[in-house]
Order: C-alpha cells, then sequence, then structure tokens
C-alpha cells in the first residue's frame, strides 16, 4: 500500500523523498551496526545507502534531460536537417496558453526541506530521548498518593513525612550521575510507610529505594527519641564496621557499614522460604533530624548485589542533594 502511495506522487517529489530517507536510515542503519558491531544491520544500511545512489543518479539524468530536450523526430525516424518553410496564407490563430508546467526545483526542494526534517528527527530522537532498543528503560516513577491507611504513629505527629515524599527526593534525575553511573536509568521505585521494630508500632519510620542496574539506594527515616551520639555509642554492640563520625548539612552524621540480609524463597516447594542469610555489604550514612541532635535520624544505603558500593564522597553528594528535597517535619 505504501509503495502504490509513492507510486502516484509526481517525479519531482517521489525521487527526493526516496534520497531523503534513503541516506537517512541507511547513514543511521551504519551507525547502528558500528556501534553494536552487528553485520546484518551493517549490511542493510549499505543496501539502503547503494538504492540511494541509484535515485541520485536517475534524478542527474532527467536534470540533464530537462536542461538540454533533443530535437523532435520527423514521420520517417529521421530528423530534418533543413528548415520547412512556412506556407503562405493567412496567419494562424495565436496557440492558447500551455498549462504552466510546475517548477521541479521548488518541488524538489520542498520534498528535501519537509522529508529531510523528518529524517532528522528520527535520527536524532534516541540519541535524545531514552531509547528501549539499546537496552535503556524509560525512567520509573515513584507510586503515587497514599494506597492505605498510615498507621497510627503517623497520626498522631501529623507533619511526619511519609514514604511517598521520600522517594519524590530521592528518585532524582541526577542521581544516577552522583553514584557515578550517569548513563543508566532507574528500573525500580517503591516506597513504604512502617513503623520502627520493637516499639509496639508507636515510631514512624517511612522508607524509599530506588534501583539502578549498579547500585540500589534506600533513604529511611526513625521518628525517635534517639541521637547521632547515642547511635554511635549504640554501635560498639553492633556488627557495624568502619565507622566514622561526620557533620552534614550542618547536622551529626555517622558512617557505618554493614550486612544486607538475604531472604532466599523456593518457588517450587510450595513457596516456603529459606533461612535469612547474609547479603552484600551495604554503606550508610546517618543524619541528626536537627543541628541540636534532639532525637531521629535519616539513614542514607547504597550497596549493590556486587558487594560494592561508591566511596563516602559519593554517598555524602547524595545525601546533600537529597535530603534538602525532603519536606521539613518536627520530631
Amino acid at each position: 500500500m505504501l509503495g502504490f502511495l509513492i507510486r502516484l506522487l509526481p517525479f519531482w517529489v517521489r525521487e527526493p523523498l526516496l534520497i531523503v530517507v534513503g541516506s537517512v536510515f541507511g547513514a543511521r542503519l551504519l551507525y547502528l551496526g558500528g556501534v553494536e558491531q552487528s553485520w546484518t544491520l551493517a549490511g542493510i544500511g549499505a543496501l539502503f545507502l547503494v538504492f540511494t545512489a541509484v535515485r541520485v543518479h536517475t534524478v542527474v539524468q532527467a536534470l540533464r534531460a530537462r536542461r538540454n530536450p533533443a530535437p523532435a523526430a520527423s514521420e520517417d525516424g529521421t530528423r530534418p536537417d533543413t528548415p520547412v518553410p512556412a506556407p503562405q496564407g493567412p496567419a494562424p490563430a495565436a496557440p492558447a496558453a500551455r498549462e504552466k508546467e510546475p517548477n521541479a526545483w521548488g518541488q524538489a526542494f520542498a520534498a528535501v526541506a519537509v522529508f529531510a526534517a523528518l529524517g532528522a528527527a528520527a535520527f536524532l530522537g534516541p540519541k535524545l530521548l531514552p531509547s528501549e532498543a539499546h537496552g535503556t528503560p524509560h525512567a520509573v516513577s515513584c507510586p503515587g498518593g497514599q494506597e492505605t491507611e498510615l498507621p497510627s504513629a503517623y497520626k498522631k505527629s501529623p507533619r511526619t513525612v511519609t514514604g511517598a515524599e521520600l522517594c519524590e527526593a530521592l528518585n532524582t534525575p541526577d542521581l544516577a550521575r552522583l553514584l557515578g553511573t550517569p548513563t543508566e536509568t532507574a528500573i525500580g521505585a517503591s516506597a513504604s510507610n512502617n513503623t520502627a521494630p520493637l516499639t509496639d508500632g508507636k515510631v514512624a519510620l517511612p522508607e524509599a529505594k530506588v534501583e539502578f542496574d549498579t547500585y540500589t539506594v534506600n533513604v529511611a527515616v526513625t521518628y525517635n527519641h534517639l541521637s547521632i551520639a547515642q547511635y554511635v555509642k549504640l554501635m560498639d554492640y553492633g556488627n557495624e564496621i568502619d565507622v566514622k563520625k561526620a557533620e552534614v548539612l550542618g547536622r551529626p552524621a555517622v558512617f557505618s557499614s554493614d550486612h544486607t540480609m538475604r531472604i532466599e524463597i523456593d518457588f517450587g516447594s510450595g513457596g516456603s522460604g529459606g533461612p535469612v542469610g547474609q547479603g552484600p555489604l551495604a554503606r550508610t550514612l546517618a543524619v541528626a533530624l536537627d543541628a541540636k541532635d534532639r532525637g531521629g535520624y535519616y539513614e542514607i544505603t547504597v550497596w549493590s548485589t556486587s558487594g560494592a558500593f561508591p566511596d563516602d564522597d559519593v554517598l555524602l553528594g547524595i545525601t546533600e542533594k537529597v535530603l534538602p528535597a525532603v519536606p521539613e517535619r518536627t520530631v
């Protein structure tokens, strides 16, 4: 159907169109073939360019024929060598004005201009927009609104931040760049409105998580009365390693490392779960809710399945970017 419609177009529209489309797609396929090292794409691109070269030759020959029209041949197939004298008699009536032929150059220019713009959009589109053809998924969005009723711990402190608000602050377009993986796009984002364990549901613990192919980043806020100074003392009795005090945004803070948990579920035996194991090592930066360290803290944690994580400067940069975006709340 498309080929039939193209054949209906005038010559000086159809041929420039085929040249522009063929050159754009040929160059694009050759480029993709070189990037992805695919001989198939490169070969198809070369065929497009050969097809385009044939169309260019056709247009050049047509232009030469229009500039240098051949003299008309006589009925016996020979071309007259001498002019035939005009017959004597009354002057013939003036011939009717021939219909003005369309300007071939104008048609060609208009076709090239329109379809060059379309070709440029097709060529540059994958560079300007996320492309699933290159394995880069579209950016994910955070869950919106409150699907379930908030626990009572959130109602007792109306200004407590929610998991959805934490997710919006964490899922910034700069997060991948701050992690040192600027070409990656978030593949998952989640939020929850939990309460702290061993508190009988009285301490709010909202969380949000954003996942990339390389790293996963989690941010949580604990609204208890534990200060960072007390938190550091508790680390002496815990499993945290590489503990380092710091100051972030004018507030007391502390770096620490600990292993995440790994839970295995066997779906082949009725969904029974195995024992909780030790997961990859994670790096956490805990920051007090206020400069006076009156209780409560943020925790920004980064880990990967490989067990590697970026250095402390990267974690510090993420914290300084995310925390100012979190709505101000009171403890």
